[in-house]
């Protein structure tokens, strides 16, 4: 009789990426409790989704990049929803996607949107669009008849950056949480605690040495045959060869007034403000009358733990009145969160890097650098590691490029 594998799973970090690798494990075929021990590690004092994975847009696109990912990742996505009721649960919906050009009527001081104590960098969310495989009507000029939450009077073009199916959309905390939430179902367990190091004999993994979150003198060791490292910006901080940098964006979520209907769209601005300043807020209309704006990123060095992220009032205040001066809806509306997270950027380009990493230790396996796409590619991305350990292949598509060999 064959022996059967046992495998102790721990993955570190609780953000979209983890928490998605642990329910594709918990969904796998030869899963099974008796044989499988899945425990996801999150350093946050307040639980999974605290950093980007909670606080970024949740855009979903056939158009994101790398392609190996976004081919497997968004019709993960549609799967998903249906299952679970994902439209009810995660905010899952077909949105409007397109570029918005206009002017900006004065409205408070709108600055640059960049957080104090760091310069600005792109996000570089368009990098995956390609206009070549837009519809027809791209090349037309306009409004649709539904986008009234913008001034018409200060439009100069609006192009649809893909067809009604080619974009969608999930509440990132709602998503990511339901994620564990449903791996949990299974059995898998959240640990809390901080990841010092991976632990391993003649280039085997065998352990996860952390910091209990609720004694900071108590260092334990979680035995493992398996490491998933989906720390996001934080994954450096385990394996330092790993080449991530960190980009710092800040966000508002707005409230229009009572009566007030936002419909579903998602617009990427390009608005020339009095004196001659220019901004590119990107405007997120959500489910519940709820809009999420984000600004630029910029390269503010990374704190310790994700609860310590700092917070530039000025750069929130300076996005709201940016978006404020191309709309009156949002303009009136209430000003509901005030936030910032670190998105991982690969330094050398390209990425994210996923796969194992057996140039460090067999067993290991590196999840990280999805920048602004994490979202959208988490289930694509958990879809592939989790094939890797249950099967030790990927079946669905060579990624090659995103492999840790070529980047470690």
């Amino acid at each position: 009789m064959d022996k059967v594998e046992q495998r102790n799973i721990v993955i570190i970090g609780g953000g979209i990426i983890g928490c998605s690798v642990a329910y594709y494990l918990s969904r796998h075929p030869s899963y099974s409790t008796s044989t499988t021990n899945i425990i996801v590690l999150e350093a946050s004092a307040n639980g999974v989704a605290q950093g980007a994975s909670g606080k970024a847009g949740g855009l979903v696109a056939k158009w994101a990049y790398p392609r190996e990912i976004v081919d497997i990742s968004f019709p993960e996505h549609v799967k998903l929803a249906e299952e679970h009721n994902g439209a009810e649960r995660w905010g899952w919906r077909f949105v409007g996607c397109g570029s918005w050009e206009g002017e900006g009527e004065a409205f408070g001081e709108s600055g640059s949107g960049v957080g104090k104590g760091g310069k600005r960098k792109s996000l570089e969310k368009t990098l995956g669009f390609d206009p070549t495989v837009a519809p027809e009507s791209r090349a037309a000029k306009g409004l649709p008849d539904d986008l009234t939450w913008v001034k018409e009077e200060l439009t100069t073009s609006y192009s649809p950056m893909s067809g009604p199916d080619g974009t969608a959309q999930v509440h990132p905390y709602l998503f990511t949480t339901s994620m564990l939430d449903l791996a949990k179902e299974k059995g898998v367990q959240l640990v809390e605690g901080t990841a010092i190091s991976v632990e391993q004999v003649n280039r085997r993994v065998t352990g996860v040495t952390y910091r209990d979150r609720s004694d900071s003198n108590c260092i334990k060791t979680l035995p493992a045959t398996h490491v998933v490292l989906s720390a996001g910006a934080w994954s450096p901080s385990i394996i330092p060869s790993l080449p991530i940098a960190a980009t710092r964006a800040h966000s508002v979520t707005i409230h229009p007034k009572a009566g007030v209907t936002i419909s579903p769209y998602v617009l990427f601005t390009e608005i020339l403000l009095p004196h001659s300043l220019s901004a590119s807020p990107e405007i997120y209309a959500r489910p519940g009358n709820e809009v999420y704006v984000c600004g630029p990123g910029d390269d503010s060095t990374l704190p310790g733990n994700v609860d310590d992220v700092e917070i530039d009032l000025a750069a929130c205040q300076s996005i709201t009145n940016q978006v404020g001066s191309i709309s009156q809806e949002l303009r009136e509306g209430a000003v509901d969160k005030r936030q910032a997270c670190f998105l991982p950027v690969v330094r050398t380009g390209g990425g994210p890097i996923i796969g194992e990493a057996e140039k460090i230790a067999k067993g290991l396996y590196i999840a990280t650098g999805h920048t602004c796409w994490g979202i959208c590619n988490a289930p694509g991305t958990a879809k592939v590691i989790a094939g890797l350990i249950m099967e030790r292949k990927a079946r669905l598509r060579n990624l090659t490029k995103l492999a840790p060999s070529r980047f470690l």
